[in-house]
């Protein structure tokens, strides 16, 4: 198979997949256990979304977790942002939790373009060239998904305003993907945040015709020279809006 034979966001989705299984795999059949299995599923995963991308696009650059970071993709248009294991402490814990994704993400001129997010153990695949229908419109309390171990004070705070429930979830891309299925209605997020935990899920987010921006409404910009996203809003339009009015006050 050449490169021609795979368009942008079809190599993104066979790169999470197949990085997918592989953690599947791994995780039901070696006798790894906690750190140890983390570690193990990290760089298997990572192996396997970069031998592809290398294979098919070896002339974008390339910005992942599992790697040095290389300063040419900042001189380059198409990059690749990778986390082969987004949520390894969940992945690594005993109990076979769900929440915790793959994520690639080709960007282009410091924008997502094509990206795919895969729940493997939901068996979902989340992909920015296949966008299909939100979750039902939710008409009771908003439920807001934040960190698992680090929920930000904003977040209980608009929550309290709001009126509505916290969901504490692991990787970022299981709780990006729950406001796409209807289970959350906000996903809220401050401080610490890699452009590997975000691109993806923004840019699955965004072609599902949610919003996905920063808290002072600005576009998610990737890419940069410090690849961090300090804050992130993602949901329906009426809620990052109300969200919004209220962040500045709290």
């Amino acid at each position: 198979m050449t490169g021609a034979d795979l368009d942008d966001a079809a190599l993104a989705a066979l790169a999470a997949e197949h990085a997918g299984q592989r953690l599947l795999h791994l995780r039901a059949d070696s006798s790894l256990r906690g750190e140890a299995l983390g570690q193990a599923g990290d760089q298997q995963a990572n192996t396997v979304i970069v031998d592809l991308l290398r294979q098919h696009r070896p002339d974008d650059a390339l910005l992942s977790e599992e790697l040095a970071p290389d300063p040419v993709r900042l001189q380059r248009s198409r990059v690749w942002i990778v986390d082969p294991l987004d949520g390894t402490r969940e992945y690594s814990e005993p109990g076979n939790r769900t929440d915790w994704a793959v994520h690639v993400a080709l960007c282009v001129d410091g924008a997502p373009a094509a990206c795919a997010v895969a729940l493997p153990a939901l068996k979902q695949l989340w992909r920015s060239d296949q966008p299909g229908k939100v979750g039902t419109r939710y008409s009771g309390k908003p439920r807001i998904v934040v960190s698992r171990t680090r929920p930000p004070a904003v977040a209980e705070a608009l929550a309290k305003r709001l009126d509505g429930p916290l969901l504490r979830i692991g990787s970022a891309g299981a709780k990006a993907m729950a406001v796409l299925r209807g289970d959350a209605e906000l996903y809220v997020h401050q401080g610490g945040m890699n452009e590997w935990d975000s691109c993806a899920p923004v840019g699955v987010a965004l072609a599902h015709g949610l919003v996905a921006c920063r808290f002072d409404g600005t576009a998610c910009r990737f890419n940069q020279a410090e690849p961090k996203t300090p804050d992130l809003l993602i949901g329906r339009a009426e809620w990052v809006e109300r969200a919004r009015a209220l962040l500045p006050s709290l």
